[in-house]
This record gives structure tokens, C-alpha cells and sequence, in this order.
């Protein structure tokens, strides 16, 4: 549906949820990390998010669907110091889980209020 050159429904929807599903997987990895972070040898899990997005919402907007299906990860090397070959650093881990969940709230609220704007053009400016 366009009004004036504008689409109504543009990819703005499928990239955001996209973006919120790298951030739950995100989420996930941090976890994960952060449950291991005992365990001899393990390499902490990562997205290079900024990079990962990018991809993301430009694959969305061109109508892929799949986009955030395709997502790899990197493995941290420990640090030298590290004698268990751990290479979980725990006050890293917590900053980047916190970090995480406010862009994820940030992204929601902005998709909510996305939804509320076509409920009132859909509603014909009515309540």
C-alpha cells in the first residue's frame, strides 16, 4: 500500500523482527558464556553484532526473511594469563547482557509505538 511514493507496510517490520531475534540469540550466547565461565578450556561465544545487523536489516528490506538464520560466531581466544584456557571474562559478559537488554527494550518499545501509529492510520485518526 503506498501513500504519495511512501509504503505503508515497508521492511521496517520484518527488520526489526529480525534484529530483535539477533538480540535474543545475542542474549543467549551471553548466557551461555557466562554459565561457563568455570569451565576449563571453553571459548566464550560471540556475534560481531555491528557487522551481523548490517547484513540483517539491509537483507530485510529487500524482502529476505531468513536473514538473521545465517548468522556466524566468534570464538574468543583466552588470554595468556588464563591457565584453564578459559576465556570467559564474567564483568565483560555482564556489561554486554545489560547493553543488550536495553537496546532490545529500546527496539520494542520503538516497534509498539510503529504499531500504534498504523492502529491509529487504520483507524481513520478515530480512538
Amino acid at each position: 500500500m503506498a501513500i504519495e511514493g511512501l509504503q505503508l507496510f515497508s521492511g521496517i517490520g520484518e527488520a526489526a523482527r529480525q534484529v530483535l531475534d539477533l538480540r535474543q540469540q545475542q542474549h543467549a550466547l551471553i548466557a551461555s558464556n557466562l554459565a561457563n565461565a568455570n569451565t576449563p578450556g571453553y571459548r566464550a561465544r560471540e556475534l560481531s553484532f555491528d557487522e551481523v545487523l548490517k547484513d540483517v536489516v539491509r537483507e530485510a528490506e529487500a524482502g529476505n526473511a531468513n536473514a538473521s538464520d545465517r548468522v556466524s560466531m566468534e570464538e574468543r581466544e583466552p588470554l595468556p594469563w588464563a591457565l584453564d584456557g578459559n576465556s570467559v571474562d564474567a564483568e565483560r559478559e555482564a556489561a554486554k547482557l545489560v547493553e543488550n537488554k536495553m537496546v532490545y527494550e529500546a527496539l520494542v518499545v520503538g516497534v509498539s509505538h510503529h504499531l500504534k501509529l498504523l492502529e491509529f492510520a487504520a483507524s481513520n485518526g478515530g480512538s
